[in-house]
Order: structure tokens, then C-alpha cells, then sequence
């Protein structure tokens, strides 16, 4: 369970997102203080949100867009973007393959710059 003081949508995402980096911060420190030899950590790790709203892919929706959304997925990638988990679903009716390889595509790419982003607060 994780709480987001502020957040549109994507709380499950943030959490994740941010999560990531409070834990690099906090082994950093243990590493520097020689409490620990090395971080546990053997990757980084992001997610994002992503949907079809009235047939256009969107990344990191806002509450408006996430509850107006035909399709709405969350995405963890490791720091390789390699897949941790994919949660889809199809709020009405269904969604094509092409579709969801969109929103796959669209959530790597908002990932990616997640990881620089995360990158830049721990250093």
C-alpha cells in the first residue's frame, strides 16, 4: 500500500515510480555510511499509465481522461524495459492488437524518460 500526497490519476503508478527512487536514496545512504557493501538493487523501476480516450492513445492520464477511458493499462518496466507486469483492460467492448502495441509503445517511450528522470533526483 503506498499513499500519494498529490496526484491527478496513476497513484498505483506514481507510488511505483516514486517508490524506486525513496528506496535508492535510503541504500545509497546505508552504502555511504558502510552499512552496506553494496545496493540490493539490481535495476530500476518505473511505471506509467496509459488509454485509448475516444480512439487516441494517451500517457499519464488525469483523472478525466482515466474514468472517460475505452482502455486503460498500467505498465512496470525495469531499467532494460524489460515488461514487470502489463495490467489492461477494456472498460467497453475491445481493443485490437494494433492498439494495444500503440499504448505498449507510447508507455515505453513515458518510461524511458521516467528513468532519466529518476536518474537526475538521485544524483
Amino acid at each position: 500500500d503506498a499513499d500519494v500526497l498529490q496526484a491527478d490519476a496513476g497513484t498505483r503508478t506514481t507510488s511505483i515510480t516514486g517508490g524506486f527512487v525513496a528506496l535508492q536514496h535510503a541504500l545509497n545512504k546505508l552504502v555511504n555510511a558502510g552499512t552496506l557493501s553494496k545496493s540490493p538493487l539490481i535495476n530500476q523501476v518505473a511505471a506509467i499509465s496509459v488509454g485509448l480516450v475516444e480512439g487516441e492513445t494517451l500517457l499519464d492520464l488525469k483523472y478525466e481522461e482515466d474514468v472517460a477511458a475505452s482502455v486503460d493499462f498500467n505498465v512496470v518496466l525495469n531499467g532494460q524495459l524489460d515488461i514487470i507486469e502489463v495490467q489492461g483492460t477494456a472498460e467497453e467492448g475491445s481493443f485490437s492488437r494494433s492498439q494495444m502495441n500503440q499504448l505498449m509503445d507510447l508507455a515505453e517511450n513515458g518510461i524511458q524518460e521516467l528513468l532519466i528522470l529518476q536518474q537526475k533526483a538521485l544524483a
